[in-house]
Protein backbone atom coordinates (compact mmCIF):
# COMPACT_ATOMS: atom_id res chain seq x y z
CA UNK A 1 0.00 0.00 0.00
CA UNK A 2 2.82 2.70 0.27
CA UNK A 3 3.69 5.02 -2.13
CA UNK A 4 7.42 5.86 -1.55
CA UNK A 5 9.30 8.74 -3.37
CA UNK A 6 12.75 8.90 -2.51
CA UNK A 7 14.46 12.55 -3.97
CA UNK A 8 18.68 11.73 -3.74
CA UNK A 9 21.31 13.93 -5.33
CA UNK A 10 22.26 13.62 -8.86
CA UNK A 11 25.39 12.45 -8.27
CA UNK A 12 24.06 9.20 -5.99
CA UNK A 13 25.54 5.89 -7.26
CA UNK A 14 23.21 2.86 -8.31
CA UNK A 15 24.63 1.23 -5.42
CA UNK A 16 23.78 3.94 -3.07
CA UNK A 17 20.41 4.66 -4.47
CA UNK A 18 19.91 0.74 -4.15
CA UNK A 19 20.98 0.87 -0.43
CA UNK A 20 18.53 3.64 -0.12
CA UNK A 21 15.66 1.92 -1.20
CA UNK A 22 15.78 -1.77 0.21
CA UNK A 23 16.53 0.37 3.49
CA UNK A 24 13.40 2.19 3.05
CA UNK A 25 11.09 -1.29 2.32
CA UNK A 26 13.02 -3.40 4.70
CA UNK A 27 11.66 -0.41 7.59
CA UNK A 28 7.98 -0.80 6.17
CA UNK A 29 8.19 -4.72 6.35
CA UNK A 30 9.73 -4.53 9.83
CA UNK A 31 8.80 -1.70 11.48
CA UNK A 32 5.31 -0.67 9.36
CA UNK A 33 3.98 -4.36 9.07
CA UNK A 34 3.69 -3.51 5.27
CA UNK A 35 3.16 -6.79 3.57
CA UNK A 36 5.92 -8.17 1.69
CA UNK A 37 6.24 -7.64 -2.28
CA UNK A 38 4.44 -4.10 -1.51
CA UNK A 39 7.35 -2.36 -2.75
CA UNK A 40 5.99 0.63 -5.13
CA UNK A 41 8.60 3.55 -4.93
CA UNK A 42 9.50 6.58 -7.18
CA UNK A 43 13.12 7.54 -6.72
CA UNK A 44 13.99 11.05 -8.80
CA UNK A 45 18.22 12.56 -8.88
CA UNK A 46 18.31 16.21 -8.31
CA UNK A 47 20.66 18.79 -9.29
CA UNK A 48 22.18 20.43 -6.30
CA UNK A 49 19.86 23.22 -6.38
CA UNK A 50 17.02 20.92 -6.55
CA UNK A 51 17.23 20.03 -2.94
CA UNK A 52 16.34 22.76 -1.20
CA UNK A 53 16.83 22.79 2.53
CA UNK A 54 17.87 25.60 5.58
CA UNK A 55 21.32 26.47 5.03
CA UNK A 56 21.36 27.03 9.03
CA UNK A 57 19.60 23.96 10.16
CA UNK A 58 16.12 23.29 11.48
CA UNK A 59 15.08 22.22 15.12
CA UNK A 60 18.91 21.89 15.90
CA UNK A 61 19.63 19.41 12.86
CA UNK A 62 22.04 20.65 9.98
CA UNK A 63 22.36 19.74 6.68
CA UNK A 64 24.56 18.91 3.60
CA UNK A 65 24.29 18.65 0.10
CA UNK A 66 24.33 14.86 0.72
CA UNK A 67 20.57 15.40 1.96
CA UNK A 68 18.01 12.68 0.95
CA UNK A 69 14.04 13.51 1.38
CA UNK A 70 11.71 10.60 1.74
CA UNK A 71 8.05 11.10 1.67
CA UNK A 72 6.03 7.66 2.46
CA UNK A 73 2.02 7.59 1.59
CA UNK A 74 0.41 4.89 3.27
CA UNK A 75 -2.76 3.83 4.91
CA UNK A 76 -4.09 5.88 7.90
CA UNK A 77 -3.76 4.06 11.17
CA UNK A 78 0.01 3.72 12.63
CA UNK A 79 1.06 4.46 16.22
CA UNK A 80 2.83 7.12 17.07
CA UNK A 81 5.34 4.43 18.79
CA UNK A 82 5.08 2.67 15.44
CA UNK A 83 6.03 5.68 12.96
CA UNK A 84 8.97 6.48 15.54
CA UNK A 85 10.47 2.69 15.27
CA UNK A 86 9.86 3.36 11.24
CA UNK A 87 12.00 7.00 11.37
CA UNK A 88 15.09 5.39 13.47
CA UNK A 89 15.00 1.91 11.07
CA UNK A 90 15.22 4.05 8.47
CA UNK A 91 17.17 6.73 9.57
CA UNK A 92 20.12 4.24 10.79
CA UNK A 93 19.62 1.74 8.29
CA UNK A 94 20.39 4.30 5.70
CA UNK A 95 23.69 5.49 7.84
CA UNK A 96 24.71 2.13 7.97
CA UNK A 97 24.34 0.80 5.17
CA UNK A 98 24.80 4.06 2.61
CA UNK A 99 26.92 6.22 4.47
CA UNK A 100 24.65 8.92 4.68
CA UNK A 101 24.69 11.07 7.67
CA UNK A 102 21.73 10.46 9.75
CA UNK A 103 21.30 13.94 9.74
CA UNK A 104 20.36 13.87 5.94
CA UNK A 105 17.48 11.74 6.11
CA UNK A 106 14.67 14.17 6.14
CA UNK A 107 11.00 11.85 5.97
CA UNK A 108 7.86 13.00 5.56
CA UNK A 109 4.65 10.82 6.17
CA UNK A 110 1.27 10.97 4.59
CA UNK A 111 -1.62 8.77 6.11
CA UNK A 112 -4.35 8.22 3.36
CA UNK A 113 -7.90 5.94 3.74
CA UNK A 114 -7.14 2.47 2.71
CA UNK A 115 -10.07 3.01 -0.35
CA UNK A 116 -7.17 5.82 -1.88
CA UNK A 117 -5.32 3.50 -3.50
CA UNK A 118 -6.00 1.59 -7.15
CA UNK A 119 -2.99 -1.41 -7.98
CA UNK A 120 -4.23 -1.54 -11.05
CA UNK A 121 -7.14 -2.69 -13.59
CA UNK A 122 -8.95 0.56 -12.53
CA UNK A 123 -10.38 -0.95 -9.35
CA UNK A 124 -10.66 0.00 -5.66
CA UNK A 125 -8.67 -3.12 -3.84
CA UNK A 126 -9.16 -2.11 -0.51
CA UNK A 127 -13.06 -0.58 -1.23
CA UNK A 128 -15.12 -1.24 2.12
CA UNK A 129 -16.72 -4.36 2.30
CA UNK A 130 -20.29 -3.64 1.61
CA UNK A 131 -22.73 -4.37 4.87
Amino acid sequence: MPLVRINIARTASTELVRAVSDVVYEAMTGAANVPANDKFQIITRHSEDELVYPADGYLGVTYTPGIVFIQVTWNSGRSIDVKKAFYKAVAEGIAQRAGIRIQDVWISLIDVAREDWSFGNGQMQYAPKAA
